[in-house]
This record gives C-alpha cells, structure tokens and sequence, in this order.
C-alpha cells in the first residue's frame, strides 16, 4: 500500500469547536480552547502519523469581519486554508442558520478538492434538530458531506478521521515522522499563559492580550521561561496584575500546571506585563508578534 499524506484544513466562524476537533483527533491538546470566540488567533498545525499515513491537521481563526489590523491578518489566515488543503473540513454548529448568498460559502462549494461538512454540538440537541440542519446545509453544501459530531464528547469523531483517510492522497511525508506540530515549544508555552488569561478575565482584557516568550531554557529535567504579556493601555496593565499581584500569579501556576503536564518537566516561569500601545492596530507589531 502505498503511503498517505496530506493537509487537512479546519475552517469555520469562531467559537464552533474547531479547536476541540483537531485537539480530539490528534490526542494532544494542541491549540487552546476557551468559551471565547476568537481563541484561536493562528494556523496551528497537528500531525498525526503512522508507517502508512500523515495527517497535518490545521486550526485555523474563526471567520469574521475583522473590526481592526489583527483580525484582519487572521481572517487572512484563515481564508488561506482555501488554497493549500487537500481535504477541507468546514465546521458549523447545530442551530447554524447558513446564508446561501454568503460569498465564502459560494466559494465552499465550488471547491473541487473533499469538503466535510461537519455539524458539531450534538450534544446539545435532538435526532430531529440534527436531520433538519443536515437538510438546510444540503442546500447551501450540496456537494459536501454531511457528518454530525460532538468534539467535546468525542461522539463520531473517529468517523471523522476515517472519512479523511479515504481522501488523502499518496504521498510521502511532508514532516518527520515524529513531529507533532509545526509550531515551537515557545509558541506553545505562549499559548498556554494566553489560554489562563481568556478564562480568568472578560471583557476586553483577553483580546488586548500578546504572549511574547522572551526566554525558554531548558536543562536537564528543568525548563526556565520568562514571557512578557502585552496590553494596549495602562489601565488594562493593572487590572491584569489584579490586587497585590494576585491575579497575575494565578495565571502563571495554572499555565505552568499544564506545561509541566505537556513538556513533561518541572517549569520554573516568570511573568512581566508591559503596556504596548494599541498594538492590535499597529500593522508593524502584529507582524513583529508573527501574525503574517
């Protein structure tokens, strides 16, 4: 038989589960999830491998109107997995009413590599809910397949997976065959301190947010990091800290509790909050953060 490989590219609005589906299919938490919509800022790939196959699964943001530069260099991200997949998921939710004017969706269906249109949060419905959403979708996705899931149960997934292995192409590998992500322990770390952050704290405070990993320094059974969490205003800066540094302390035990678990070694981590001026606007410093 020969060998499999290929992209696999999960797209779809912000806060459906795509995290949690690429998460439960590679067995690894790669990408953070929070109930927040706009989570997931980057592509994020998640490699799954065996002697037969390669899966390069990629978390994509949530499709949006961007309402400044950095949701506009993610809805960028996001539209890019249009042209490098070669199998598509687009994920939606049970209760997603599609428009079939919508022009992403037009541009969905005149695909011509696999679409899977996966119907998350099941869950949360019934049998008749499910066949009246795979029959609205039919008509916007005709060509798609249907396949209704919950992630977060992980109900169906493994269908999921199967459906993708039926279309990978032959291929060689395109990582090594012990990769497990494209992405460097730095960026990860960051995405971790990030993911204490959109939890612990509402409003705007999560979304003014950028994780710089200033230092990672590993030796022996010991990983050393110290990162810098950047705000747009002063304001912002103080409520992050919170009263006597309480706060920001909880934030740090609860992402090193997960580091320790992922890295598999003890974390001593250090966090500083500097202000960077409205910098989600600042076209130089969202690419200076890696938002390409």
């Amino acid at each position: 038989m020969e060998h499999r490989s290929g992209y696999v590219n999960i797209i779809g609005k912000p806060n459906v589960g795509k995290s949690t589906l690429m998460n439960a299919m590679v067995g690894e938490k790669l990408s953070i999830i929070t109930s927040k919509a706009q989570t997931t800022r980057h592509r994020i790939h998640g490699i799954v491998n065996t002697p037969e196959y390669q899966v390069v699964f990629s978390d994509t943001p949530g499709i949006l109107e961007p309402s400044y530069k950095l949701q506009e260099a993610m809805l960028k991200a996001a539209r890019s997995a249009l042209v490098d997949a070669d199998v598509l998921i687009y994920l939606a939710e049970i209760g997603d009413k599609p428009d079939p004017e919508d022009p992403f969706l037009k541009k969905l269906a005149a695909m011509k590599i696999p679409v899977l249109l996966v119907i998350n949060k099941i869950d949360l419905s019934n049998q008749e809910q499910v066949e009246a959403a795979m029959e609205t979708w039919n008509q916007v996705l005709p060509a798609a397949e249907k396949i209704p899931v919950s992630a977060l149960e992980n109900f169906n997934v493994d269908f999921v997976f199967n459906r993708i292995l039926h279309h990978l192409p032959e291929s060689p590998p395109y990582y090594p065959k012990d990769a497990l992500t494209d992405k460097s322990e730095r960026f990860i770390a960051g995405e971790m301190i990030r993911e204490k952050i959109l939890i612990q704290y509402k409003q705007e405070i999560p979304y003014a947010v950028e994780v710089e990993i200033e230092s990672f320094k590993e030796k022996n059974r010991l990983i050393r990091i110290y990162a810098v969490i950047f705000v747009e205003r002063e304001g912002q800066k103080g409520i992050l800290i919170g009263n006597e540094g309480k706060a920001m302390k909880r934030v740090g035990r609860e992402a090193r509790i997960d580091m320790e678990s992922f890295f598999n070694k003890k974390v001593f981590l250090e966090l500083k909050v500097k202000v960077k001026k409205d910098w989600r606007n600042n076209e130089r410093q969202i690419k200076k953060f890696g938002y390409h």
